[in-house]
């Protein structure tokens, strides 16, 4: 639907012809012809044509506002001090295509194969001046040559330092996590040694994978520290390497009386690991958690040991605390009980069931029916297959009865005792380990400390979102690139995780989808003017913003990447 709207600028009122429509089921600008002042429209009407002769629609909010946040931490000065200037004739520095490369991944992950295309569609080139040509793939590869793994390693140092120092990041609470991430490096590529196959998260087995491990913070879940390793290495063998770079990244703020806390899963558990805490020097404490199916002692402690944590902030949940060996060590055990992780596992648990004994119920009527070729070490292995999950087999019994594959038989019953029992043990139950003492943190610290996983969560699920921030697409084939791949990639998730920090103190509570969704909102209308020669006269300007918009404008000082209004 087609309607004049108008805009008051600095007293003077201009009109638009705007065209809404649905996308996706929401209202939406999706057309906007500037027609110029009532003085305008009336010469129109009486014959001088003012109307412009076509328009165009640039991405501006967005772009402009990651572009801020890329000057505000200096990274293009910090990479071109560390890796040092290129040649005279070069369109740009290394670290211009490296914060380039970061804008990109941050509001519309493409290939460097069709950022030209992307570029096109941005208002970028007016205040960066950077013509398409300049753009091209082979110079983003040519500038990513230029970097060293030790140069990595110091840009990231500085650029962390340089996060922690404007933005006041709070970095008493750190949390470790590791992940990975598919690539489609062929096999017969010997130039990727980092790109193995492993236990792929992405459930992509058949594909060869990269290893990423971050730490982050509490406050926002800032990267402190990335770490990019081969993804047929267990996570628990990168921990010292995480653990010694953090370190030696933060001992200087640690020395001023900081009381660091690094927060892991029991993915990490080792005793090595352990060990690295007992380093009077290391300025860390740690939370963790141990299997709860390794400590059935602690599992089976009665009810009434437990007691109430927070009512106001942890409804719900129950604790004990004690103190057991841990890898040689003697450690102050937290037990928690949650209800509402209880009632999420006994709902999941039921559908598993379900589900095992449906798959169940068709191999005995297959082998009723006596339609089987298959060996009998062949059904129990498909049987096993079944009952793989876990808890299963403590509930359901199977018997495999005959020889032959015409005389084999399934029988199998589910036991409503050992499906209490198992309950009653394990189900809401988390066994948390620390080394903090009572003085320093109750049982209530101690459990926000561990719920702050969620951060590193939070974090690698963003860097799966293929929309925005993304890790992926990658066509890069060698270590060395893949390693500047992730630099930019974690440096994208910087930004964007910095962007919703910002919104959220000032009181907009957002996603990041939401937050560059709404930014996205803000265009850049070009309205262009064909004469009777030459090259067309353009004249810019912004689309209307919502109540949203406008705040988010003003926090991201966008007014300063803004066209000059008529």
């Amino acid at each position: 639907m087609a309607s004049i709207i108008g805009k008051t600028i600095k007293g003077q009122t201009y009109y638009y012809l705007r065209e809404v429509a649905r996308v996706g089921g929401k209202p939406k600008v999706v057309s906007q012809r500037y027609l110029g002042k009532a003085v305008d429209i009336e010469a129109a009407i009486d014959g001088a044509t003012v109307v412009p002769d076509r328009t165009r629609h640039l991405a501006f909010g967005d772009v402009a506002a990651v572009w801020t946040m890329l000057e505000r931490l200096r990274v293009a000065e910090i990479i071109d001090e560390v890796v040092g200037a290129r040649r005279a004739d070069a369109a740009a520095s290394v670290g211009t295509y490296i914060a380039l490369a970061a804008l990109n991944r941050v509001c519309d992950p493409c290939s460097k194969l069709a950022f030209v295309e992307w570029w096109r569609k941005t208002a970028c080139d007016r205040w960066l001046g950077m013509p398409a040509a300049s753009l091209d793939h082979r110079r983003f590869w040519e500038a990513m040559d230029q970097i060293t793994e030790a140069d990595l390693q110091q840009i990231e140092r500085r650029i962390v330092a340089a996060t922690v120092e404007s933005f006041g990041v709070d970095l008493s609470g750190l949390v470790l996590d590791m992940t990975n991430f598919a690539t489609y490096i062929d096999s017969g590529n010997d130039r990727a040694p980092i790109a193995q196959r492993g236990h792929a998260k992405q459930k992509r087995d058949d594909l060869r994978i990269v290893g990423l491990g971050l730490v982050v913070s509490v406050d926002g879940g800032i990267p402190l520290v990335s770490h990019a390793y081969p993804g047929n290495l267990p996570d628990v063998t990168q921990f010292k390497a995480m653990v010694d770079e953090l370190v030696a990244r933060f001992e200087m703020l640690a020395g001023h009386g900081r009381e660091l806390t690094l927060v892991f899963d029991a993915g990490q558990n080792s005793a090595d690991n352990f060990e690295l805490f007992e380093n009077q020097d290391l300025p860390l404490h740690f939370v963790g958690s141990l299997p709860p199916s390794e400590h059935p002692d602690l599992l089976a402690v009665a009810k009434t040991r437990y007691r109430h944590v927070d009512s106001q902030r942890f409804p719900g949940l129950a604790a004990f605390e004690t103190t057991k060996d841990v890898f040689g060590v003697n450690r102050r055990i937290v037990v928690t009980h949650s209800k509402n992780l209880h009632d999420k596992q006994s709902r999941g648990f039921d559908q598993t069931l379900a589900k095992a004994r449906k798959q169940l119920s068709a191999v005995a009527a297959r082998l009723a029916r006596g339609q089987t070729r298959k060996p009998k070490e062949n059904v129990e292995a498909e049987i096993a297959a079944i009952l793989k999950p876990r808890w299963l087999s403590r509930v359901i019994s199977t018997q495999l009865s005959g020889d032959t594959p015409a005389e084999l038989r399934l029988r199998f019953r589910t036991n409503p005792k050992a499906r209490e029992d198992l309950e009653e043990e394990i189900f809401g139950k988390r066994i948390l380990v620390t080394d903090k003492p009572k003085s320093l943190a109750p049982i209530a610290g101690i459990v926000a400390d561990y719920r702050s996983q969620e951060e590193a969560e939070a974090d690698f699920r963003q860097m799966k979102d293929p929309k925005v921030a993304s890790f992926s697409p990658m066509f890069h084939y060698t270590d060395q690139k893949i390693r500047v791949h992730v630099l930019y990639c974690v440096l994208a998730l910087t930004v964007a995780r910095l962007m919703v920090r910002e919104a959220d103190r000032h009181g907009m509570h957002m996603s990041v989808r939401e937050l560059l969704g709404s930014l996205a909102g803000i265009q850049e209308t070009v309205l262009l003017y064909q004469g009777e020669r030459g090259r067309p006269r353009a004249r810019r300007m912004l689309t209307e913003q919502d109540r949203t918009q406008q705040h988010l404008y003003d926090l991201f000082g966008l007014s300063a990447y803004a066209p000059a209004q008529p």
